[in-house]
């Protein structure tokens, strides 16, 4: 493995462990019963086999990722498994996680979350939102 290459891994590893960690703590600090507001979305592109489209929509969830109320996220794309219950036919996927409720609504109005709206609904054609509170 050359000098390049290991530390292409230890960069890699050291941002896995960092996002564990802040799932973690996350998780430990936002207990069940605690009313956590999950917000999962789902794009297709109107353009699905355009990497640079996919490049624009990860760029503009990476902005979206700077709202306030937003305390984890992670910009996703299909994994390579194949079983009869998984959908893969998405392109980009985006989970956050708020501390409520009210938190999740606050995002829905706030002015970075309608500038992705507006500068970036040109790339999809469709979109599919799962919202999950706790039980």
């Amino acid at each position: 493995m050359s000098k390049q290459s290991r530390r292409s891994f230890i960069a890699k590893a050291g941002m896995a462990a960092a996002g564990v960690a802040g799932l973690s703590s996350f998780a430990e600090s936002n207990t069940a019963g605690k009313n956590i507001f999950v917000h999962h979305v789902y794009f297709w592109l109107k353009n699905s086999d355009s990497k640079e489209d996919k490049a624009k929509l990860i760029e503009g969830l990476k902005k979206l990722s700077k709202v306030k109320t937003i305390k984890m996220f992670h910009i996703g794309q299909p994994a390579d498994t194949n079983r009869e219950v998984i959908d893969r036919s998405y392109a980009i996927s985006w989970l956050t996680m708020f501390k409520n409720k009210a938190d999740q609504d606050s995002y829905q109005s706030d002015p970075i979350h309608l500038d992705f709206i507006r500068d970036y609904a040109h790339l999809w054609s469709k979109v599919i939102v799962y919202d999950s509170v706790d039980v």
